[in-house]
């Protein structure tokens, strides 16, 4: 099997990994933020120094938390004690399609092979209360496709995200966590892992202690595709959860597959309408190999800082004001507010990032930011 190839060329000192694990877990800096710091600032221990002056040109009334050195380091040890890795993306070991986004986890947790974070995935999602129909056309079409080389990824919930795991163990799966790594969702999925993690791997953002809220789903699922050249939606309800990993998937530009299913069974309502919206309908592994083979053979590129990411000057109170009121919310795409303003793509960042350290912005999907 051909695949594509990165350069992970570098390794963070202790005291970075330490100074960038403070600034991910300190409060309303998520993916985005930390990389528009770094851009900013240049290292984690700069953006760290000026968190509250940030926080406090954004509009909040007090500072928010930020993690200290004894915060970082009890985290870092108790990761080595579980086999948990903290790591970058540009270092090696972190999944290169994963490295490639913009909201890529600026320090994931690795346990199990690293080899097979290496490989090629395909994503195999779907409905928690599956059909046996379902649940057996999961399990073939993951054990056909880990036959052929690839690494299975799916986030470890129950229904087809189960039933791909076990039929890919031998030939390595990928879980994806919503939750710390000592906190599994669901319970009963903890004898999987740890059978998986043989020839397979476990990935999370979440610290350790972290219990996963309705919340943290999305954003694993976004893990789940980025991780992978494409997604399998096998069964999916309206408004479920494997919908939102094929959004996601669409944003990320990764390829969507749908299964078919029966117009009167619910459960294949949504991979229906995949279908309609332009998926691609597979039936068997041959179906997904024959689309991702060409984008194998390109080679994989990180995502270089912005050039107009790091500047000398800060927004005027009039232009800070005249962003603030563009904003409301509605979700509003970041070329929208760069185009109103008037202002330079800097400056609007850097109002965004006051507003997001701040707690008041919300960033969505496709660019798009509103006013919480």
């Amino acid at each position: 099997m051909n695949s594509s190839s990165i350069t992970c060329a570098t390794k963070l000192t202790g005291a970075e990994r330490i100074e960038r694990l403070r600034l991910i877990r300190s409060d309303n800096v998520g993916p985005r933020t930390f990389r528009s710091l770094i851009n900013h600032f240049g290292s984690a221990k700069a953006a760290l120094a000026r968190l509250p002056e940030l926080a406090q040109r954004g509009g909040a009334a007090r500072a928010g938390r930020i993690c200290t050195e004894d915060e970082a380091h009890a985290e870092l040890a108790a990761s080595k004690r579980l086999g948990v890795s903290l790591v970058a993306p540009d270092e090696a070991g972190y999944p290169p399609r994963l490295a490639m986004l913009d909201d890529a986890p600026p320090l994931l947790g690795i346990r199990g092979s690293v080899e097979a974070l290496m490989r090629p995935m395909i994503a195999i999602v779907g409905s928690r209360n599956a059909s046996g129909a379902g649940l057996k056309f999961a399990g073939k079409l993951a054990h056909d496709l880990s036959e052929a080389g690839f690494v299975i990824a799916s986030g470890l919930a129950r229904g087809i995200d189960q039933a791909a795991h076990r039929a890919s163990l031998d030939g390595g799966t990928l879980a994806v966590l919503a939750g710390g790594h000592d906190r599994i969702y669901p319970p009963e999925h903890e004898d999987l892992l740890a059978s998986l993690l043989a020839s397979g791997a476990a990935i999370s953002e979440m610290p350790l202690g972290h219990v996963p809220r309705a919340r943290d789903f999305p954003r694993r699922n976004r893990l789940i595709s980025g991780s992978a050249l494409g997604v399998v939606v096998v069964e999916a309800a309206h408004r479920s959860g494997s919908l939102i990993t094929a959004r996601i998937a669409n944003e990320q530009g990764r390829e969507v597959f749908a299964v078919p299913g029966s117009p009167l069974d619910p459960r294949a309502a949504g991979t229906n309408d995949l279908i309609k919206q332009g998926a691609t309908l597979i039936t068997e592994a041959a179906d997904v190999i024959t689309a991702v083979e060409p984008i194998m053979e390109r080679p994989i590129e990180l995502r270089e800082p912005d050039g107009d990411d790091r500047f000398d000057f800060d927004p005027d109170a009039g232009e800070r004001a005249h962003i603030v009121a563009l904003l409301g919310p509605a979700p509003i795409s970041l070329d929208d507010v760069i185009r109103m303003s008037g202002a330079s793509p800097a400056i609007v960042r850097v109002v965004l990032l006051e507003l997001e350290l701040a707690g008041r912005l919300e960033r969505h999907g496709g660019g798009l930011v509103s006013l919480i």
